[in-house]
């Protein structure tokens, strides 16, 4: 006789399996311990946990090659159904997440490359040089550029590689006056949306009067704007599109080798696990509008970049720790306690700190307990801020003697280790990488020895 399923109502009530809040890679065990489905593989996570540790950071991924190869065939096939006669590219920007794991997994499912430094480029030289892919990828150059920036992709250019600068503001106008290659050229544009990211100022790219009076620019073929990022509606896509349009077919009466428009990031993830556009909707709205507003102008429809790097990658990284002690706290209305981690959202998930991001928090194992506590959690730093409410509460498991209990974080994938942090000489987390059915370290749990030498000790 087969096992008996999970509950549904189980995982709707956590929130998993569900493809349009990005959790179909999750399901429970009938022990109540949370899975990670890779194609016909799984993987229990308490068991994970057990074998390497906590703090750990899981990372799948086919999670990433199936998220970029949605938005490549999706692009191809509206672009074929609406009969859009421009072509797609998409360009993975490296800040999003520079770890191997992410880079190399993206360039296998057809992704070009976007960097934002000389660093940045230097790891696109490596892989050039070590001949890891082949000589049609492209690679876009955004971002200030300093004078190591500049030198490097000149030098890439003359080995070869099909790289174009987007050029930011005067200084690089006039460095680019010489380049032989293809330029971008990025506009500021006077249009404003509802996201995480809405300064009244953008300190990027020339503004749309300054820009329409350059007059002829060597060589370009990129109008690039980046409006955004976690944009919350397709209205919040579709506008700055609209004028982009607009200001494309006015520099391209002086530049006619103009022939693409980058509309950069901004494709929003779920991370609170309500129901936002999905990626077919938005991509049918993305190709609907560049065509409708190309027709109304009476221009040839331009290719389209997008650089949709947290859209990819976040969902594809779990971060798990485990709770190490609880405090209750009195007069609070919203949790009951506090429940003390072994990581650290300060250094580990550091938007949760910048930026007040709150994410998709559920238990690890012990899913199936129906004795749930209202609780707020703490990192392990000794810091006020390193703190988690998700400005209310998080539903867990009451702590039992004797007992462990684990804390999943999802769509961690994105910035996260980018930005993380050593405050206090924490040591970041272990990291694993799933793959085929097997689990491979890719990083180890830090000793203080080597948390110590960062600091000169």
């Amino acid at each position: 006789m087969p096992p008996k399923p999970v509950n549904s109502e189980l995982k709707n009530f956590w929130k998993l399996g569900n493809e349009e809040l990005n959790t179909q890679y999750f399901d429970i065990t009938r022990g109540g311990d949370l899975m990670i489905k890779e194609g016909n593989y799984q993987y229990n996570v308490v068991e994970l946990i057990k074998k390497y540790g906590s703090p750990l950071e899981i990372v799948v991924p086919s999670i990433i090659e199936s998220r970029l190869k949605n938005i490549i065939d999706y692009f191809n096939a509206y672009i074929k159904l609406l009969d859009y006669k421009g072509k797609f590219f998409y360009h993975y920007p490296m800040k999003v997440n520079q770890n191997k794991e992410y880079v190399l997994p993206l360039i296998s499912e057809g992704a070009n490359l976007e960097t934002s430094s000389a660093n940045e480029l230097w790891i696109i030289k490596r892989l050039w040089e070590q001949e890891k892919f082949n000589s049609k990828i492209r690679v876009l150059c955004n971002g200030p550029k300093t004078q190591k920036y500049l030198s490097l992709i000149d030098e890439l250019d003359r080995k070869g590689v099909i790289i174009s600068p987007v050029i930011e503001e005067e200084r690089e106008l006039e460095f680019f006056k010489k380049y032989p290659g293809e330029v971008g050229i990025r506009v500021d544009l006077s249009v404003k949306v509802k996201s995480h990211w809405d300064k009244r100022f953008n300190h990027f790219g020339f503004p749309e009067e300054e820009l329409l009076k350059i007059g002829k620019i060597r060589n370009l073929a990129i109008l690039h704007y980046h409006i955004s990022s976690q944009i919350e509606s397709l209205d919040g896509i579709t506008a700055p599109i609209k004028r982009a349009m607009y200001i494309y077919k006015k520099l391209k009466e002086k530049n006619p080798q103009l022939d693409t428009i980058n509309i950069g990031g901004g494709a929003g993830v779920p991370y609170e696990k309500r129901k936002m556009y999905t990626t077919k909707s938005l991509i049918n709205k993305v190709v609907k509008t560049f065509k409708s507003e190309a027709d109304k102008l009476g221009i040839k429809h331009p290719n389209i970049i997008c650089e949709w790097g947290r859209f990819a990658v976040a969902p594809a990284q779990v971060s798990i720790f485990k709770v190490i002690s609880q405090k209750e706290i009195e007069g609070s209305t919203q949790a009951k306690a506090w429940y003390m981690l072994d990581g650290s959202f300060i250094n580990d998930l550091k938007d949760t700190w910048a930026i007040k991001q709150k994410w998709h928090v559920t238990p690890a194992n012990n899913l199936n307990d129906k004795k749930l506590k209202h609780v707020w959690l703490s990192g392990s730093s000794c810091d006020s801020d390193d703190i988690y409410t998700n400005g209310g509460h998080i539903l867990m498991p009451k702590l039992e003697e004797g007992y462990d209990q684990y804390v999943a974080v999802f769509d961690t994938g994105a910035y996260q280790d980018s930005l993380a942090s050593h405050h206090c000489l924490l040591s970041s987390p272990a990291k694993i990488i799933l793959h085929n059915g097997a689990v491979t370290v890719a990083r180890k749990r830090e000793s203080p020895e080597e948390v110590g030498k960062l600091f000169g000790w």
